[in-house]
Order: C-alpha cells, then structure tokens, then sequence
C-alpha cells in the first residue's frame, strides 16, 4: 500500500506529475524572457552596459526612447529588414537612438551654416559636402550678407531608407520642420526669405563606414523632399 501511495496521486503516476510541473515551470521561463525581445534586437550587451554613440554630436550620448513625431519602420517590414541588417553588423546602432541623434544633428548642422561656423559642421559632414557649405559660405561673406535661420520646431523624423553595400552604410532621414529663413544684404535688408513660419520637408542621407574607426554617422547629402 505505501508503495502504491508514493507511485501514484490521484490516479497518476508520481513521476508524471513531476515531469508536468517542470514542463509548465519552463514555458513560464521561457515566455518571461521571449516576450520582452521586441523590436530591434541587438547583440547581448557586456556586464555594465554597451557604449552608445559617443564619437561626435550626431552620435553622441545614450541611447534614448523614441520621441513625440519620431518613426521607427517595423522590423517586420522590408525597411526595417535592411536596418535589422545594419544592426547585426554594428552593434552600437540602434534605430530609435539613430533618430533621435540625427535630429540633434539636423538642428546643428542648420543653425551652424547659417551663422557660417565651419568648425561645427566640418566633423558633422562628409568631405564633399563641407565644400560645398564652406564655398556657399564663402561666397555669402564676400556680399556682406547675413543668414538668419531659426528652427521653430521639428514636427516628424522618420527614416525612409537604408542601404548597406559592404562596409558602407547609408540612412535616409526625411525631417518636416517650421522655419524662419532670410537672407541680408549687406545693409541688413531682407533680400531672400521671409520673417514668416515656413512649413520645410528634407531629406538627408546619412553615412558611416562599418569598421571604421569612427563612429560618426556624416551628412552625405541633403534635398528638399
């Protein structure tokens, strides 16, 4: 009888019942942790945290929430699946980070070719592109004009592109923004622009080679969209 009792409960073989409850136990386990892995995965961080872009101001800082009027493709989709690429080659980059940092760039990067800082937008922009801005600066101080731009605000980001060819990436950002821009003579009078609100959409691309040895994602080219 006490040799019965301890091989069956209820009607069932103990062993069973045992062999249930650590099935049930690691399902639970295993759904604790597979639930919380959403979105875009990165490569298992080291004890104490994985450096965020830390190599200049478009990269610069730890890695932030998605902002108000910010927008992350789904990683399901074939954009997100070009960037999920880009992720599993780089594991410092992380999209919601990404945008975030280069809107922090959009706004330097305009306000410093306004005011014709070179030294801001040199280590912010791919060589071609700082001659391009130091030539229209250039041009702009021999006329003794003055530009005057102010971002009043930044009402989406959104990246509409990527690509990854070899070691080099690209990212394409598409920034809508409220803008006051004008240019001055050399007498201070407007002579382009308005002192009105202006509703601009751009688009710019963004550059970084994988295994350089910076981090800094650079201005490679900018439209209007």
């Amino acid at each position: 009888m006490q040799a019965n009792a301890l091989q069956s409960l209820g009607g069932l073989p103990v062993i069973l019942v045992i062999f249930a409850a650590v099935a049930i136990f690691l399902i639970l386990r295993l759904r604790s942790v597979l639930g919380r892995r959403v979105g875009f995965e990165r490569p298992p961080q080291p004890q104490g945290g994985m450096p965020g872009y830390n190599a200049g101001p478009v990269i610069e800082g730890q890695a932030l929430p998605v902002q108000s009027g910010h927008s992350v493709p789904d990683p399901r989709s074939p954009l997100g699946q070009k960037l999920l690429q880009i992720v599993s080659r780089d594991p410092h980059f992380d999209p919601p980070n990404f945008l975030s940092q280069a809107e922090a760039a959009f706004r330097l990067i305009v306000t410093a070719f306004a005011a014709g800082d070179r030294a801001k937008l040199k280590p912010l922009l791919c060589e071609h592109v700082f001659e391009t801005f130091d030539a229209a600066i250039k041009a702009r101080e021999e006329a003794g004009e003055r530009h005057q731009t102010e971002i009043k605000s930044i009402t989406a980001t959104s990246i509409e592109d990527a690509q990854l060819l070899g070691d080099q990436a690209a990212i394409i950002v598409r920034f809508t923004s409220d803008q006051v821009n004008m240019v001055l003579d050399a007498s201070g009078n407007p002579k382009v622009g308005t002192d009105a609100v202006t509703e601009l959409t751009d688009l710019w691309t963004f550059e970084r080679n994988l295994k350089g040895p910076e981090l800094t994602w650079r201005l490679a080219a900018a439209r209007n969209g």
